[in-house]
């Protein structure tokens, strides 16, 4: 599998992180694009959260208009934009194409592949709502940031691994992770 991981500047770059550890370590993952937004290095450093290092780990700068995920004939498998910020989802909802991240994401949607954005915002306005839906109406799947507790998590690894899980799983990855009632 070939995945496009984006990073905005949106809080919970723990969710970035840990999708990152679990992609280099699967054996059906063989290269990772990976794209952060201008802010999201702010973000991480702010939040201290440091991402690992994989030679299945290709870097994109999110200027680069040339990159072989600007384009439908690369083939990219999927993408996950996590976190999302509310002003990427509102680019891409409206076809505004000025980064990387945000052509990436409309080269997912143009050629039916699978767009996961992991929104990271709360509460949502109506214009956030909006957003969402267009993209939703677009291909795309909204999965929020909303970590389960019925899993009883103690720390902020479990309590975010879920989503992060479920994230990659809704990319057409196969990941174990623990089910409703387990």
């Amino acid at each position: 599998m070939k995945i496009i991981v984006a990073i905005t500047g949106a809080s919970g770059a723990i969710y970035a992180r840990q999708a990152l550890e679990v992609l280099t370590q699967h054996p059906d993952v063989e290269r990772i694009a990976l794209i952060l937004s201008d802010h999201a290095a702010d973000v991480m450093q702010a939040e201290g959260v440091s991402l690992s290092t994989s030679e299945r780990i290709e870097c994109f700068d999110n200027g680069d208009m040339w990159a072989s995920v600007a384009s439908g004939s690369a083939r990219w498998d999927a993408m996950v934009v996590i976190p999302a910020s509310m002003g990427t989802v509102a680019r891409v909802a409206s076809g505004i194409s000025r980064s990387l991240i945000e052509r990436a994401a409309d080269v997912m949607l143009k050629e039916r592949r699978p767009l996961i954005m992991v929104v990271r915002e709360s509460p949502y306005s109506l214009i956030h709502l909006r957003n969402m839906t267009a993209l939703t109406e677009a291909g795309a799947i909204i999965l929020p940031a909303s970590p389960s507790f019925y899993f009883n998590p103690t720390t902020i690894e479990e309590l975010c691994l879920p989503t992060t899980l479920r994230a990659l799983e809704l990319a057409g990855l196969s990941v174990v992770h623990r089910e409703w009632g387990e």
